[in-house]
Formats: structure tokens, C-alpha cells, sequence
């Protein structure tokens, strides 16, 4: 990519998709086009179809997606697979008719069996069954894998797909039904604290494992690959470290300032147990995480809830 290349950046208005306008403006990108979803429905054919043949995009990042939590995940697994399909399959295809020089995906390290060795490797796709929570949204994402792949392979297109873990940053979800964990923890201890509560209820046993990236540097790894990785299969983005949810929840309460109790519902799901990305080919590739979990946490703590850093 040139400094005026057209760039398609899809879901822009989410985590993801804005910490890559911001990544491509702070490096000097001038010819980004976007579109809210009134603008432009995704989901729609033959709108994608009007709008590539148009707009005529030379790169794209496909961020647009319908994501949620583990309850969201579990209770609307039809509308996670229809949309998610729906809208990978119309950019995709489009991109292709409309000679795009290149595409990147982006997927969910859901995408990996629920007992995956650890650190998952992307050679570990496809190999066991994934955890039931959320089968419907992995499977569109695998899909969209296959599909990038599949139209490399046919047409020669220049599609690639990378899987970033658990992610972080501006523009999250902090609907306590249906937001990640790391957002709801957030929300959670900060209204406890503003309402002067005792204790916080987590959910889940606090055991499993999980690895968070914050979104700027999903973001900077996105744009590094879209100019340096041009292979079929996919990159893994993460950090290859890990925290447990009990621990998370303990160091979100000290960044919070909240002084009462963690309590543990065990009732509640905890999903996969441990889910690491092995970050090798990432790191042979030439790029490596720079903002550190809890500094990344403090910063999105102080712009969301408006608080001193």
C-alpha cells in the first residue's frame, strides 16, 4: 500500500475497525473510505455489490462482524452464523469481481477446538470439536477462512486471514449480558466502586485462562501484515501471555480502586479453559506486542470512564 491507496476499512465504527482508520491516519494513510451500516448494509447483495463497483476499494480490511460474549454467543447462534456468513461472503466476493489488490479477515481464535493444545497453533484448526458456546460464530469465521484461501487458490487473489485473541481498547462492548470479560470486569468494579458496594460477583470459577492484546496493537499487526504476509491459512495475533480470570479480576480492581470483595459464581459458564495463541510465525513475520496488560487496562479505564490516570 501507498500513502493514497484506497483503502476499504468494513466495521469501522467497532474496536477493531476503528483502531485500524486510526493505525492507517497515524501512519499517514489519506484515502480511507467507510461506511456505517445505514450507509451501507453488508448484509445486502446487491448493496456490496453497488458499493464495490463504485467505490472501487484497491485494499480492504474486513472488520465488519457480529460479535458478542459467551451469552450472547450461546443464545443467538442463528443470527451469529447468518450475518457473519452473509457478510464475509458479500465483501469477499466482491473483492474479487472488483479486482481488489488485496484483503485481509479477521476471525476469532474461537475458531480453535475447545481442547486445542496449548499455545494453539494455527496448524491446530479443523483437528477437534469447538467449544459449544459459541460453534455457530466459529464456524462462520472458519468459513470466511476457507473462503479467502478458496478464492487464492481459484483466482489468484491476494485474500489473507489472520485470528486475533481476545482483544481490548476503545469502541468495546460494555453490556454486562452480552460484552467480553475484560470490558464487563471493567464496568463492574467501577460501578461497585461509584456505588459504594461491598463485593462484585464474577462469573465462572475464575480458573480459566485467557490472553488479551490491546485493539492498537491488533491494529498496527493488521496494517504490518497487510503489507508483509501473502500466504494462504492464517496468522495468529496475540501476545502469547496469559492471566487467569481470578487474577484479571484482582488486578482490574486495583486499577478501579475498589476496596470490597470478589465473589465467584460458579453457576455461571466459564468456557474454554485455557486459550493461548502461539505467536511464532507472528513474531518470525517481524512484529511483536509493545503496550504491557495493565498499562493497556489503565489507559482504557481512564478514556472510557473519564478518570485520572
Amino acid at each position: 500500500m501507498v500513502l493514497n491507496s484506497k483503502i476499504f476499512v468494513a466495521g469501522h465504527r467497532g474496536m477493531v475497525g476503528s483502531a485500524i482508520v486510526k493505525n492507517l491516519q497515524q501512519k499517514g494513510f489519506t484515502n480511507i473510505v467507510t461506511r456505517t451500516s445505514t450507509e451501507l448494509n453488508l448484509i445486502n447483495q446487491h448493496d456490496v455489490a453497488d458499493f464495490f463497483a463504485t467505490e472501487k476499494p484497491e485494499y480492504v480490511f474486513l472488520a465488519a462482524a457480529k460479535v458478542g460474549g459467551i451469552v450472547a454467543n450461546a443464545t443467538y447462534k442463528a443470527d451469529f452464523i447468518y450475518e457473519n456468513i452473509l457478510i464475509q461472503s458479500n465483501v469477499i466476493h466482491e473483492s474479487y469481481k472488483n479486482k481488489v489488490k488485496k484483503l485481509l479477515f479477521l476471525g476469532s481464535t474461537c475458531i480453535y477446538p475447545k481442547m486445542a493444545p496449548q499455545p494453539m497453533k494455527e496448524e491446530s484448526l479443523l483437528t477437534g470439536l469447538l467449544e459449544e458456546s459459541n460453534d455457530a460464530y466459529a464456524i462462520a469465521k472458519i468459513a470466511g477462512i476457507k473462503m479467502c484461501d478458496a478464492y487464492r487458490e481459484q483466482y489468484g487473489c491476494n485474500f489473507i486471514s489472520v485470528m486475533p485473541t481476545n482483544l481490548y481498547g476503545l469502541n468495546d462492548n460494555y453490556d454486562l449480558q452480552n460484552s467480553h470479560v475484560l470490558p464487563a470486569l471493567l464496568r463492574k468494579f467501577h460501578e461497585a466502586k461509584q456505588n459504594n458496594h461491598s463485593q462484585v460477583t464474577v462469573w465462572g470459577s475464575g480458573t480459566p485462562l485467557r490472553e488479551f492484546l490491546h485493539a492498537s496493537d491488533m491494529a498496527d499487526a493488521c496494517v504490518y501484515l497487510i503489507q508483509n504476509y501473502n500466504e494462504k491459512g492464517f496468522v495468529n495475533i496475540g501476545t502469547g501471555l496469559e492471566i487467569s480470570i481470578k487474577e484479571l479480576a484482582i488486578l482490574i480492581k486495583e486499577i478501579v480502586g475498589f476496596q470490597g470483595e470478589i465473589i465467584f459464581d460458579t453457576s455461571k459458564p466459564d468456557g474454554t479453559p485455557r486459550k493461548l495463541t502461539d505467536t511464532t510465525k507472528l513474531h518470525s513475520l517481524g512484529w511483536k506486542h509493545t503496550i504491557a496488560l495493565r498499562e493497556g487496562i489503565q489507559q482504557v479505564y481512564a478514556e472510557k470512564f473519564s478518570v485520572n490516570k
